[in-house]
């Protein structure tokens, strides 16, 4: 197997859903060694489904789970004791970083919060992901992505306008928590190699929704006006946004004057960009009613999926509406890669697209606890330690 780029890094994961699990997935399928410690229950994503994957031996897991956490090993423990505790201190040496999203205050109220483990691993990288953090008007209350998603104003922009406000589709808080602390991370440790120290991440779902509020926040912090939602349209560009044609949907994104004029062009309609009204995308954005009832007239007649093709190879970004099982199978995913099959479980690729150091795919999803004898031996506990800590169900061979 090809070298990666995190080969040799050392993550203990601790964390559960989405916004933790997603970063070290990142991390992992550029070659990171991440240890997935699971509570006793197991990480409640398994149950989130259907769909479910379901095995011979009639365990299953969901979905959700399968699709945050491939590339991980996994193990067990039940931190809420002292042996279990022990076993993580274990597990910690030789580790670059510590992922957790516990509730702020559980692993300090445990004598293992940041101020304990970094006296005893200085180099311990410890990333911390919560709901709002440890304080403020908000502090140590739990956090859901859409709920933050409410709270944040991203509801507010997304939907038609008049519609009321609309969750996103996508865990966006969530993903962009994930990504910005596997980020974090690699910041962190970029900065070790000149003080030779770990440190502190504090990231919560409140402060990367707020961060992912581009282009509204930045059009109220300069004009004080309170951004609303605009459907499909851009509140900054014209065209920008979804227009029907004689067989389906396409999105044009009209950057410029020159992709507008480009663009009335290939529609044999140069009069609509030589009208007064569209000639800037002020204007446009001040006549974005009538202008639209012009493209839309002049898109009419036109096969959409042949048109969109026609017009982005001619320097006018646009492509057709698709499904999700469409874009999925489409012979561009094929090609870059974004979908890979690990012993019969249909996962997505990586994005990230190294010349020399490929990452991506490369191991399943694990079952609960299926790397635990594995993970515990390469610590050091010899098979009798290892049952007797499965005795004392500080670790399990299934979920409770």
């Amino acid at each position: 197997m090809s070298p990666r780029a995190l080969d040799g890094l050392k993550i203990i994961d601790l964390t559960r859903v989405l916004g933790g699990p997603y970063c070290t997935m990142i991390l992992a399928d550029h070659g990171a060694d991440v240890i997935k410690v699971e509570p006793p229950q197991g990480d409640e994503v398994r149950d989130w489904g259907p769909p479910f994957l379901t095995r011979e031996d009639g365990t299953s897991d969901a979905s959700y789970f399968l699709g945050a956490n491939r590339n991980k090993r996994a193990m067990t423990l039940d931190l809420a004791r002292p042996e279990g505790r022990a076993v993580l201190l274990r597990l910690l040496d030789g580790a670059d970083a510590l992922v957790e999203n516990f509730k702020p205050g559980s692993l300090e109220k445990w004598g293992i919060g940041f101020e304990a483990l970094s006296a005893r691993f200085p180099r311990l990288i410890h990333c911390r992901i919560s709901g709002f953090g440890a304080d403020g008007p908000l502090g140590g209350l739990p956090g859901y992505d859409a709920v933050v998603q409410a709270m944040t104003g991203l509801m507010t922009i997304n939907g038609l306008p008049g519609g009321g406000p609309v969750r996103m589709g996508t865990p966006i808080v969530d993903l962009g928590t994930g990504l910005y602390a596997a980020l974090g991370i690699m910041m962190a440790v970029h900065e070790r190699t000149r003080s030779g120290r770990g440190q502190f991440i504090d990231l919560t779902l409140h402060d990367t929704a707020l961060a992912l509020l581009h282009p509204a926040a930045a059009n109220y912090l300069l004009s004080g006006r309170r951004p609303a939602a605009t459907g499909n349209a851009h509140p900054n560009i014209a065209p920008y946004e979804t227009f029907p044609t004689a067989t389906c949907d396409i999105f044009i994104a009209g950057g410029n004057d020159g992709q507008f004029r480009k663009l009335c062009a290939l529609l044999d309609r140069p009069d609509i960009a030589a009208h007064p009204d569209f000639a800037t995308n002020a204007e446009r954005l001040a006549h974005r009613g009538a202008m639209k009832a012009a493209l839309t007239d002049a898109l009419a007649g036109h096969d959409g999926a042949e048109l969109a093709i026609r017009l982005i190879e001619a320097g006018v970004p646009a492509g057709a509406v698709q499904p999700v099982d469409a874009a999925l199978n489409s012979a561009h995913a094929r090609h870059r890669a974004m979908v890979a099959d690990l012993d019969g479980v249909r996962t997505l690729g990586t994005p990230i697209k190294f010349s020399r150091t490929p990452g991506g795919p490369r191991s399943a999803p694990p079952r609960f606890a299926q790397h635990q004898a594995e993970i515990l031996t390469g610590h050091g506990y010899s098979e009798a330690e290892i049952a007797a800590l499965e005795a004392d169900q500080i670790i399990r061979p299934a979920r409770r």
